[in-house]
């Protein structure tokens, strides 16, 4: 669909349609297009990643040539094929395909077979092409490669997926992974960077360089700098294998291109003939070559390459100039084919370089949208995958040189299969990438950062699954850095990031998501005509000389490749044309650039807004937040509460999803009495919000009633909470596997032994529980025999929370030969509100449940309506969220009249406010104009003074519940080397009270309490110590003669002193004892004076 049109045919106003439509409930033909698109990124980069990218990926390997037996052995790539997930090969089944919602219930991975054609040859000779197998790759979910591309909503819920799933994210191990899109500086542009670190990478090096991150078709990256030297030179920097390699300038010059010193000073000077300085600076870079010896490009060659050879694996019969080519293709400006391109690649950005040293143009900002562009899931996975695959080759040359002596007949077709299938496949490779998010690469695939590059796609509720995919990360190293400059929301970020949907504390500004707009191109558009178009236009070519100076001209950049020169006064004009191009897709040139009108521009991989031509709809270019619904955000709302909300609506306990019977989640939540708001912006219904609901319309009174709603909390109404108010359950899921239980035993099955007692006619005959009984804490949670001995094992259910068996599943393992040996039992643990659980509206107004009061003592109004929530009125000075009070009144007159009201930011403005719509509505219903009523009080029935504030507001139920937290202990487990009391509540731990705790005890003079706390409750022990010596380890029992009784008391005698009389009994800690043990060890005594 047209950017421009999908977003033209927004509704204007939200409405009840999903109440009032009459096939609400049955599945459409088709699913939802704007629910699709949110997804659409991470699906084609990894639909082109698998295609197009493959093909190219593969080709791109490079041949592994080494000596076997005096033979020059070469393997290359011809091509690779992944196919689509299927069951493994000897399985009996219908149906072959593995749907997605299988992994998930087992808990296995979903993915694919790799198959790769490998070409080999001996001393040059071809000698065929073997195909094999290299292991299992993940697939996306709904990509072209999953079983579940272009199904319709009927279809897939034939296969127990959500009617509307979206895709985007792979399952590894039974949990769907996102790959996360990391922001990368933009691909194949110079970019001028003044970083004081630099400094440090050895004598005479500045602050100054120019970076680029250079990109090849196929996706392999890399990063190369230039620095200026305060002598005036230039060194190239780039990094092969995650080393560092330093060469200076005039090298690299002379090695990539057969000129004449005078050509390629030449060549460097354009644009500035008149700065002898900078003339000067260029022949002592060439000079520094001479001095080596370098007279030609085949003595740099092999000068370099002689240098250099010991880092790059190559095999011995290449010569150093071999070696040399080699550097300069994997290493300095990858992006360009030719050795010539990359030449005035190099010169370009020493001019720049010169010029920006000399502070006569403006350092680049990497932080701003113009320099950056987005890594795509499909990118990394590609990048990863060509990386492991020329692992698998490495491999098999090392098990051909440890098996050589086995190797009957030579290298024969047959003997390298062998070979082959002992190498390492890429299959655990992945799924360590995705199940941990670390990258394990010898490269660093041109990346800042290995760790955290995936995430778990959390069904917490829909919100917050969609969060993750509209994610973008600034990268893991800008966490540490102490600047605040990289976290900076600038204006050039408008229509692209949501200024407001970013976390508070360590992620603040470096996660950000991508508007509603914002499209992610991925498919990579040739560029090969636009050279000839651009001359055609009015540019010189690069080795041609244009009619004007070079001072004159401007450099033209496409694609990181040098095109030429245009003179100052054409500039516009070729500006202006290429800007009709672009806005005239059905004349000749394809362009697509990302920015209108400039020729240096690369258009693949960089968000980008509606064409800037075009009028937007409603407004602003980011009215509403990409899949984050924050609704009721007015502009007279305080900033921060905006943000606040954005984190809390993705920790509400919602409808997060259909299926649950399908699911075997670690844990879900479940809101079992979800409504549809009544006040809600436009883009709600655009994304279908109210198929995974997030709360509940509640009649909300903003009165100061009882002292239990100081700071924060508020009174719920006990009837309310009766009829189902908030109420929601935690499914969680546990998984058995009987291989696992005892290592090596085989004959394990489910199952009970008749007549055991453990028991209880709690089990069925299969040894698992009654489907819908309640288990309590300690009653029999599963039981397995052993076939051979017959002895029965019974496992119990073990938390203090008492829970209903939903579910349970029956699995098999990957291969299908698990017999009843791997089970999935999910059971629904109810968790209905309870003081200290915490709610909030949608405007940051976050609380807890303080008190369920009596629906007899609750204020009422003359209707006899009571409220839901009493909510304290101070809440509302310092916070400012007047949306709240709007909604209030908003959804009060939704409710009178039958209506649901639009809630879009900026609908409403000076001239036209939001308190006189709704007033004037509140008062055609007979109601007052702003939104107060007169209550009554519950316990003396006596009219309130005040006019009470009372509206419809929509509040959430949040995840953190008083059950999750509470930790309470007596006695328990107790740390082997201290005494003391561990931590941790899972373990019933104790809490510990700290050096702050301490203070507080000792401010309020509490002295005896602090003892207790600190002593009796922790690590209290009785010892004895002698007074005379002062020693608490001399005291030992008297060893006694053979003859003595074993009932006969015997003293405890100072080793020291040899006296019995001198020793006395202390309570001391006993970390003490044990630490006056340890520096006895060391030779240091201690000496107590006890009186």
């Amino acid at each position: 669909m047209d950017c421009v049109t999908k977003w033209s045919n927004l509704p204007t106003s939200p409405s009840l349609k999903q109440l009032t439509e009459p096939g609400y409930g049955i599945p459409r033909k088709e699913q939802h297009a704007a629910v699709q698109d949110l997804t659409k990124a991470h699906i084609e980069s990894f639909d082109q990643a698998v295609s197009d990218g493959l093909c190219r990926a593969v080709q791109a390997i490079p041949p592994l040539e080494f000596m076997f037996r005096n033979d020059r052995i070469s393997l290359a790539f011809v091509e690779a094929t992944i196919f689509k997930p299927v069951v493994g090969k000897g399985s009996i089944c219908r149906d072959l395909r593995v749907f997605p919602a299988e992994c998930r219930g087992r808990r296995c991975s979903y993915r694919g077979k790799i198959v790769a054609d490998v070409s080999w040859s001996i001393n040059g000779i071809p000698k065929g092409i073997i195909k094999q197998s290299l292991g299992q790759v993940p697939i996306m979910v709904k990509s072209k490669l999953c079983n579940l591309h272009e199904l319709s909503p009927k279809e897939l819920i034939e296969h127990h997926e959500e009617a509307e799933e979206m895709g985007g994210y792979f399952i590894v191990n039974g949990i769907e992974k996102v790959i996360r899109m990391l922001i990368m500086p933009r691909r194949n542009y110079p970019i001028a960077m003044s970083r004081p670190k630099w400094k440090n990478r050895g004598q005479g090096y500045t602050q100054y360089g120019i970076s680029m991150h250079c990109v090849k078709e196929e996706h392999t990256a890399i990063n190369m700098n230039l620095h200026y030297l305060d002598n005036g030179t230039v060194m190239l920097n780039f990094i092969y294998h995650k080393e560092l390699f330093f060469l200076p300038l005039g090298f690299a010059l002379k090695a990539l291109v057969d000129f004449t010193d005078f050509q390629i000073f030449q060549e460097l000077i354009k644009g500035r003939e008149e700065n002898s300085f900078y003339k000067s600076c260029v022949s002592e870079m060439l000079r520094i070559v001479m001095e080596e010896g370098c007279t030609t490009r085949r003595k740099v060659l092999s000068y370099l390459g002689e240098r250099f050879r010991v880092k790059m694996n190559l095999p011995e019969w290449y010569t150093h100039e071999q070696c040399a080519n080699y550097l300069l293709d994997q290493c300095i400006c990858i992006h360009l084919k030719s050795d010539v391109e990359k030449f005035y690649l190099l010169c370009l950005m020493t001019r720049k370089l010169f010029t920006f040293a000399k502070q006569e143009c403006m350092e680049e900002n990497p932080d701003s949208l113009m320099c950056q562009e987005v890594l795509t899931p499909g990118r990394l996975y590609l990048m990863y995958l060509k990386e492991r695959m020329s692992a698998w080759m490495v491999s098999v040359k090392l098990s051909l040189e440890k098996k050589a002596h086995r190797l009957t007949g030579g290298i024969t077709s047959d003997n390298l299969v062998k070979m082959f299938n002992m190498g390492s496949d890429v299959t655990k490779a992945f799924e360590y990438l995705l199940a941990t998010g670390n990258l394990n690469s010898k490269t660093g695939l041109g990346m800042l950062q290995n760790t955290g590059l995936c995430v778990v796609a959390d069904k917490l509720n829909f919100i917050r699954y969609l969060s993750h995919f509209r994610c973008v990360h600034r990268g893991a190293a800008f966490a540490k850095m102490r600047t605040t400059s990289v976290r900076r929301l600038l204006p050039e970020s408008w229509g692209f990031l949501c200024p407001v949907h970013t976390p508070d504390g360590e992620p603040c500004g470096l996660m950000n998501h991508m508007t509603a707009h914002c499209d992610i191109i991925a498919q990579a558009l040739p560029t090969t005509t636009l050279p000839a178009l651009l001359c055609s236009l009015g540019v010189t070519p690069v080795d041609g000389t244009p009619g004007r100076a070079y001072s004159d001209c401007y450099p033209v950049l496409l694609d990181g490749a040098m095109v030429g020169w245009v003179e100052t006064e054409m500039a516009p004009l070729l500006v202006d044309s290429l800007r009709r191009f672009k806005v005239r897709p059905e004349e000749d040139p394809p362009l697509d650039r990302d920015s209108p009108g400039s020729p240096d521009r690369q258009g693949q991989h960089v968000p980008r807004p509606v064409p800037l031509h075009h009028p937007l709809p409603h407004g602003p270019a980011c009215p509403q937040l990409a899949g984050m619904t924050v609704t009721g955000t007015l502009p007279s709302q305080h900033s921060p509460r905006n943000m606040y909300q954005c984190q809390m609506g993705k920790q509400t306990m919602g409808f997060p999803l259909h299926s649950f019977q399908e699911r075997s989640d670690n844990k879900l939540y479940r809101l079992m009495t979800p409504q549809s708001p009544l006040v809600r912006p436009v883009m709600y219904d655009h994304y279908n919000m109210d198929n995974y609901p997030i709360g509940t319309n509640a009649i909300v009174a903003v009165i100061s009633y009882t002292g239990y709603d100081m700071e924060d909390a508020m009174i719920l109404n006990k009837s309310s909470w009766e009829r189902g108010f908030a109420h929601g359950c935690v499914y969680k899921t546990e998984l058995v596997d009987l291989t696992e239980k005892i290592k090596g035993e085989d004959n394990l099955v489910f199952g009970i032994k008749p007549g055991d007692p453990k028991v209880k006619d709690k089990l069925d005959v299969d040894g698992l529980p009654f489907i819908g009984s309640v288990l309590q804490f300690g009653d029999p949670f599963y039981s397995y025999v052993n076939l051979n001995t017959g002895q029965s094992f019974v496992y119990f259910y073990k938390s203090q929370e008492s829970c209903v068996v939903d579910n349970i599943k029956v699995c098999s393992n990957d291969a299908g030969t698990g017999r009843f040996k791997r089970i999935c039992i999910t059971v629904r643990v109810p968790r209905n509100p309870t003081i200290g659980d915490k709610f909030a509206s949608r405007h940051g107004q976050k609380g807890i449940l303080s008190r369920l009061w009596p629906a007899e003592d609750m204020p009422f109004t003359e209707s006899g309506m009571t409220p839901d929530i009493l909510f304290n009125p101070h809440g509302f000075p310092s916070r400012m969220t007047i949306g709240m009070l709007i909604e209030s009144m908003a959804g009060k007159s939704g409710a009178l009249h039958g209506l649901c009201h639009d809630a879009t930011p900026f609908t409403f403005s000076e001239e036209s406010s939001a308190l006189e719509h709704f007033g004037d509505m509140l008062r055609a219903a007979g109601y007052n104009h702003y939104g107060t009523e007169r209550l009554y009080s519950g316990l003396s029935g006596l009219e309130l003074e005040a006019d009470i504030f009372i509206g419809v507001v929509y509040y959430q139920r949040l995840r953190h519940m008083v059950s999750d937290k509470f930790q309470v202990r007596t006695t328990g487990a107790r740390d082997k080397v201290t005494n003391q009391p561990v931590g941790g509540r899972n373990i019933q731990g104790g809490i510990r009270f700290g050096e702050m705790e301490r203070d507080a005890l000792l401010a309020h003079g509490t002295s005896f309490l602090l003892q207790d706390r600190l002593f009796n409750c922790s690590d209290r022990s009785t010892a004895q110590v002698c007074v005379d010596c002062g020693s608490l380890l001399s005291p030992l029992l008297e060893k006694p003669p053979p003859y003595w009784s074993s009932t006969r008391h015997r003293n405890t005698v100072c080793a020291l002193c040899g006296k019995s009389d001198s020793i006395d009994t202390v309570s001391v800690p006993y970390v003490f004892r044990y630490f006056v043990a340890e520096l006895a060890a060391m030779n240091i005594k201690i000496k107590f004076d006890v009186k």
